[in-house]
């Protein structure tokens, strides 16, 4: 399971021109799901991803989790995350998770992320949907975080 996980300021997903959620400050999270993934790599994750050190302190050092900020998340499901770009030039999606192995990982993502920073302060994409995702890039600070399993 791979997290690419951006500080921002604002973020927002729409989804056939209608608004499906939007935040201020925080992370978005894209997140890759792969075939061999378990809820194991999911709760590794998402404890991993709110409590990354990313947001500055009062001396302007990266100092500061999501839980110490009290921001918000907002997840969206990404299989391009493990594209294999060895051979050629297209892209093969084999390792990524089938569509519901996928949706359910990524369902428990969240409710973990939920767990530890609260029901109000995070915000979902549309699984399988083709998303519209703006976002301003604070920093821009952006970081890969993978689950155990993929190191």
């Amino acid at each position: 399971m791979i997290a690419l996980i951006q500080r921002v300021t604002e973020c927002s997903v729409t989804v056939k021109s209608e608004l499906v959620d939007s935040m201020r400050g925080g992370l978005l999270v894209l997140l890759g799901i792969k075939q061999d993934d378990s809820d194991l790599d999911a709760a590794y994750l998402a404890a991993k991803t709110v409590n990354q050190r990313i947001f500055t302190d009062e001396n302007d050092k990266m100092n500061l989790s999501l839980l110490d900020t009290g921001g918000e998340i907002m997840i969206v499901s990404q299989f391009t995350l493990h594209a294999d770009t060895r051979l050629g030039n297209r892209p093969s999606f084999t390792d990524a998770a089938e569509p519901v192995k996928a949706k359910e990982l990524y369902e428990y993502y969240i409710q973990e992320t939920k767990n530890l920073i609260g029901h109000d302060k995070v915000h979902t994409g549309e699984f399988g949907a083709m998303m519209k995702v703006k976002l301003v890039n604070d920093g821009p600070v952006t970081i890969i975080l993978k689950s155990k399993s993929e190191q």
